[in-house]
């Protein structure tokens, strides 16, 4: 079965009310079994628009990675992160 990916491109404007997403988002991840492929570090814009903070998370199949977006626990915390930043955020079908 195909992995699922989040991919994520993320502008912080206020760090202190992120914080509170990425608190909140952490049991959802764990419930999910996400993996975090990239979070943030040092990156080249070499076409288009960049983000200062660039995230892939990993999960075992499409199906998972929807379910994780949708689940009452992340979107609890999602209303935090769309306070405090600028973001995109897609899900795609990988390779496994």
């Amino acid at each position: 079965m195909p992995k699922g990916y989040w991919i994520a491109r993320v502008d912080v404007q206020d760090p202190e009310t992120y914080k509170k997403y990425v608190e909140g988002a952490a049991p959802a991840f764990k419930e999910f079994g996400a993996r975090f492929i990239i979070r943030g570090g040092p990156m080249e814009v070499r076409e288009g628009e960049g983000r200062a903070r660039n995230v892939v998370i990993e999960f075992d199949s499409v199906e998972t990675a929807r379910a994780c977006y949708e689940s009452k626990t992340y979107q609890d915390a999602a209303k935090y992160r769309k306070q405090a930043a600028v973001s995109d955020l897609i899900i795609v079908e990988g390779y496994s």
